[in-house]
């Protein structure tokens, strides 16, 4: 890489939505010569692919970095400032030099270099396409790991959404440690057992 060419990272999470588990972040800076084809929103890709392109992701980029607000913190802080967190973890993290980053969505984290916020950048630029599949991928396999713990609940179907099969199951089980106590279902369902 010759040094007038600039590094950008790009940034993007997973797990908002969700009533169990982390929200995870990922950071990736892409090398213009090694490109990776295929790459666009995580959501728009099958399960296969994703995780096809994790790989690739991990070895041809020039640096990646993933990771995460924990469920004590998505409590404390709410899920906005938890997933700022795990993005600005992410970025940190990051073992190469960046001189600008690129965040998907409307709001940046604090960083200590340029950043922009860009809606719908998961689609339109492949750094931030390439930080989404990473992000989900990872979070992903979290839900299949506590699917294994407690099968119970689906997690490896749902992924910890609210769909009316993990509500069943937390009406009919409870919530686990691991469920978003601020998360208004499970809140509910707290205060009824009290």
């Amino acid at each position: 890489m010759t040094e007038s060419m600039l590094w950008v990272a790009g940034v993007d999470e997973v797990g908002r939505g969700p009533l169990v588990g982390q929200v995870v972040a990922a950071a990736v800076v892409l090398d213009p010569l090694n490109p990776i084809d295929g790459l666009k929103d995580s959501k728009k890709l099958s399960e296969k692919r994703r995780n096809a392109l994790y790989e690739q992701i991990c070895e041809r980029a020039l640096g990646y970095a993933i990771a995460s607000a924990s469920v004590q913190e998505i409590d404390q802080l709410n899920i906005l400032h938890a997933s700022m967190l795990a993005m600005q973890r992410a970025v940190l993290a990051l073992s190469c030099q960046v001189d600008r980053v690129l965040v998907d969505g409307n709001r940046c984290p604090e960083l200590p270099m340029p950043s922009e916020a860009i809606v719908g950048g998961d689609a339109s630029h492949a750094c931030i396409s390439a930080a989404s599949i990473l992000a989900k991928v990872t979070r992903d396999r979290q839900m299949v790991e506590l699917h294994l713990q407690y099968p119970g609940y689906g997690f490896n179907r749902h992924k910890g959404y609210p769909t009316r099969e993990h509500l069943q199951a937390l009406q009919r089980l409870g919530p686990l440690l691991e469920h978003r106590r601020s998360f208004r279902p499970v809140r509910e369902i707290l205060e009824g057992a009290d």
